[in-house]
């Protein structure tokens, strides 16, 4: 094994760390939005209800892969596809994995180094000049800032150096020691801006909306749109917590770890709703309208709030604390990799697909530079962005993930051994009484959960 690789201090460690992963703009951004389009309530539960029989069980079997091997995704499935059926073919599920993670970090990037713009819009005042009229803040975010190639390369390189130097420093002295810091500071901005929230004229309306279901406004699309999202908040399908998951100790339980993940992040998801939705019926704004309202509209709520500037700048601090611990598991998973199969020091590694995905990522930027709009990707809404910027995000929202998740259901719960999966899903834990259970839902449940959202987008009604 690798010298390179370490291992997580303890169960807080991972269980920060991988919480981290999961918690992103997908989070803080996507969920309130597709929650709000799709009426809320019913949509929420059908969300929990996902994340229950489809996140969890998937999130159990890429983590008992990581860490009964050791190893990194594709190291992983060359190890445990020896002499099972398909054979060393399962490597490409590996590979997929690592793929989605260049991919996906390539463009995540990009929109990530956005916070950091806004943070500092806030901090100078610049952001509550703008947000004084409505009109001027959408043009300048779509004309001027999004239009700027220059702009837009330079907000990624710098978040990828802050990615890279996370990464660069290892797993306990980097990317966990990251996450001790950011996870807590995260989860403060939060609860301030949720007791905030309790004290504006929409929130009320805002508990009524998220927690009181009405059945007959669901569809079938809000169904699909729930299982897809409950699949990629986790960050599934992408080799990310099979990754971390191999640097997990013996001593750890994976079924209490994944359920202790999975009740974080939608906690989180549902934190952030409150303070949007109580914003939003505060000020009357029609989200529909649009979806990004992250950049164009909520400063504009904030302006007109005493201390705008701290708020604003809490505010985006936190977006992008959730994008920095979600960027990092990305290049890990891609970074593994090299360290794992290539034989590759933790530094070279780190650097070199570090540098790799900027230079890549820098074409993105470019792309979105040209276009000079944002019709903007799966983590802000449905609409599409032609060039290279929107074909990456539709590769690896679309086909990358669903097909890595879908392949990781069906090894666990088809190719390896019920005897293996279970062993390794006890260690840590003690007796399983609901392995029976895990087994049924990972076998059954979540594969035609996953292959349900993979029709849709055959069909050309991807779920986002």
């Amino acid at each position: 094994m690798p010298e390179d690789r370490g291992q997580w201090s303890g169960k807080l460690g991972f269980i920060l760390a991988a919480t981290g992963s999961a918690i992103g703009l997908g989070n803080l951004w996507k969920f309130p939005y597709i929650t709000y389009e799709n009426n809320g309530g019913a949509f929420v539960l059908v969300y929990i209800a996902a994340i229950l029989v489809v996140g969890i069980p998937i999130m159990m079997a890429e983590v008992l892969l990581g860490r009964k091997t050791q190893l990194s995704p594709v190291g992983a499935f060359q190890n445990l596809g020896k002499n099972k059926a398909g054979g060393q073919a399962w490597t490409a599920v590996g590979f997929l994995g690592v793929l989605a993670g260049f991919t996906i970090l390539s463009y995540y990037s990009v929109v990530a180094g956005w916070t950091i713009h806004y943070a500092w819009l806030a901090l100078t005042g610049r952001l509550v000049e703008l947000s004084s009229d409505p009109q001027a803040l959408q043009t300048y975010f779509g004309s001027e800032f999004l239009a700027s190639g220059s702009s837009q390369v330079f907000y990624h390189v710098l978040f990828m150096g802050l990615t890279t130097a996370a990464v660069f420093f290892g797993v306990k002295r980097g990317i966990e020691r990251v996450a001790r810091i950011l996870m807590p500071f995260l989860f403060l901005i939060l609860v301030v801006l949720v007791i905030y929230s309790s004290t504006t004229e929409g929130f009320g309306e805002a508990l009524t909306f998220l927690f009181r279901p009405d059945f007959g406004s669901l569809t079938t699309a809000s169904v699909l749109e729930a299982l897809g999202h409950a699949f990629f908040t986790l960050s599934l399908g992408m080799g990310a917590m099979l990754t971390y998951g191999s640097y997990m100790g013996r001593d750890i339980s994976i079924p209490r770890a994944a359920v202790q993940i999975s009740a974080l992040d939608t906690l989180i998801a549902l934190m952030a709703c409150v303070i949007m939705f109580s914003i939003i019926n505060s000020a009357d704004i029609d989200v529909s309208k649009s979806s990004t309202i992250l950049f164009t509209t909520i400063p504009t709520v904030f302006a007109k709030l005493p201390a705008a500037s701290l708020f604003n700048a809490m505010f985006y601090i936190l977006i992008g604390f959730a994008a920095l611990t979600s960027t990092i598991s990305l290049l890990e998973v891609v970074s593994s990799y090299a360290i794992d199969n290539l034989g590759w020091a933790r530094h070279r590694a780190t650097l070199t697909m570090g540098g790799a995905i900027t230079i890549f990522g820098t074409l993105n930027a470019l792309s979105l530079g040209a276009s000079s709009r944002l019709s903007s990707i799966n983590l802000i809404g449905r609409e599409s962005t032609a060039g290279l910027f929107g074909t990456m995000d539709y590769l690896a929202s679309n086909w990358y993930l669903p097909v890595g998740g879908l392949l990781i259901a069906l090894f666990a719960g088809w190719i390896m051994n019920p005897r293996e999966t279970r062993q390794e899903l006890e260690t840590g834990h003690g007796p399983l009484a609901s392995f029976g259970i895990w087994h049924f839902l990972i076998r059954f449940v979540s594969p035609l959960a996953v292959g349900a959202i993979i029709v849709s987008v055959i069909l050309g009604k991807e779920y986002n």
